[in-house]
């Protein structure tokens, strides 16, 4: 993955940067979560929380009785109320939550900017004119520490994805965390087939 200079920032490492070299540095980003999709058309809002993991290639999200884990090739969902695992191929344009991809970097068609509020945080703002690209801004907001406190997404129809994080800190990577668990007697539906 490439990625780009960031505009009118000095030589010292951005927050942008030490955000990357956590998820380099095999971190994994856990915190509190709660994600809001309003849809531009028709301004309705889906709301979801719960606890999320983010490594640099893969996350999980626990939420509402269900569970979910995406590994980058694969997605695994975990329905409690069902008591049913749903395994999919895992295409990361259709995801529009994808945590991992806006945490740790985008591609070269991409700017980045970075404003340092005066209460200690960091506005990070890519931005890209691609046509084939799923958001056409994101703006993730990290602490003095450089965790993440939320992330803003636009996509080219307007629909805004706000999605904020509370009590969030970097781990050491525990790949434990990304094995879907469930019971025995659980329905498997596997659609890669």
């Amino acid at each position: 993955m490439l990625f780009v200079g960031i505009k009118g920032i000095s030589a010292q490492q951005t927050a942008f940067q030490k955000l990357r070299s956590n998820f380099e540095n095999n971190k994994v980003f856990a915190a509190d979560f709660k994600h809001t999709y309003i849809d531009s058309y028709t301004n309705e809002s889906l709301t979801s929380d719960g606890k999320i993991w983010v490594a640099s290639d893969k996350y999980r999200l626990d939420s509402e009785e269900q569970l979910l884990i995406v590994d980058g090739t694969t997605s695994k969902v975990y329905d409690e109320n069902r008591n049913r695992v749903i395994i999919s191929d895992y295409a990361e344009e259709d995801d529009d939550f994808a945590p991992s991809r806006m945490l740790n970097g985008v591609d070269s068609t991409y700017t980045i900017t970075e404003e340092a509020s005066a209460k200690g945080t960091t506005k990070i703002t890519m931005t890209t004119g691609d046509d084939f690209a799923t958001f056409v801004k994101v703006e993730i907001v990290v602490d003095s520490k450089s965790n993440p406190v939320s992330i803003t997404a636009y996509d080219f129809s307007e629909n805004v994805i706000i999605t904020t994080f509370k009590n969030g800190a970097f781990l050491p990577k525990n790949e434990e965390l990304f094995i879907l668990s469930y019971p025995q007697d659980a329905e498997i539906v596997d659609t890669r087939y």
